[in-house]
């Protein structure tokens, strides 16, 4: 691995499993010193001290992206021991409401609302909080996770796609935005990824995967590091002439 991203200072929500784990590796495995913020705070951390056992410069934070104090508090958190950012990966969602989101009659709104309060305005709050600390370096970027579903029409999820949908709306504005200030913002979209988390449970059937490999012309499923490399190409200066866009990385099951 190469040192692209040498003495940078990254924060990444949603990082104690999952794509944001495989984000921080790879940030970390880059020479990058990472604040990793999660609401499971023990998974976090325990991800942190393996990290830091392979060489790698990582600490972790609790936070509540659905609440503003509990953002502010870990971005500060951040800032201080960092001495400020060159960029954040807002990675977080509420995983619990997926297998709640049906269709628009039968949908809960209690389902619908705790949806975009996570994957929107979460997000927002994050945007909001580390803003200022990149427009003060002169230079910096944001990534957003985004998902394909916000292109394929599923008969399933209409919460989970509008949010999705308006955080690449909130990635464009900020790109429009404050890219006359150095700040680059891009979304990442997966398409379907075998998470390790997925793989350890035992709950992903056979026939699912095959029913996903068929999608795609090629030889596997998705990894949580081929997002984590685009995530990684985004925060660096290989980047910096990318701005405004969404990146689907579904190993072509998606293109256009």
């Amino acid at each position: 691995m190469n040192d692209r991203l040498a003495d940078k200072a990254f924060i990444v929500f949603g990082s104690a499993r999952g794509i944001g784990s495989a984000t921080v590796h790879r940030l970390t495995a880059e020479g990058a010193r990472v604040c990793m913020a999660d609401l499971d705070l023990a998974g976090a951390e325990t991800l942190a001290s393996r990290v830091r056992k392979t060489g790698g410069d990582c600490f972790a934070v609790c936070v509540d992206i659905a609440e503003e104090g509990s953002v502010g508090e870990a971005v500060a958190a951040a800032t201080e021991r960092l001495g400020g950012l060159d960029g954040a990966h807002i990675n977080a969602a509420d995983l619990d409401t997926i297998v709640k989101d049906t269709d628009a009659l039968d949908e809960l709104l209690t389902t619908f609302d705790r949806t975009l309060e996570v994957n929107l305005r979460g997000h927002l709050l994050c945007t909001r909080a580390v803003l200022p600390h990149l427009v003060a370096r002169g230079e910096g970027a944001i990534v957003y996770t985004s998902s394909d579903a916000v292109e394929l029409g599923e008969a399933i999820r209409p919460a989970y796609a509008a949010s999705k949908s308006g955080l690449n709306a909130l990635m464009r504005h900020v790109a429009q935005r404050w890219g006359p200030e150095g700040v680059n913002a891009n979304s990442v979209a997966p398409g379907f990824v075998y998470t390790p988390e997925v793989e350890a449970s035992g709950m992903m059937p056979a026939e699912r995967i095959a029913d996903q490999l068929s999608r795609v012309p090629g030889r596997r499923v998705g990894r949580v590091e081929d997002i984590a490399g685009v995530v990684a190409l985004l925060l660096s200066k290989d980047g910096r002439w990318i701005n405004g866009q969404v990146y689907h990385v579904n190993g072509g099951a998606l293109m256009h």
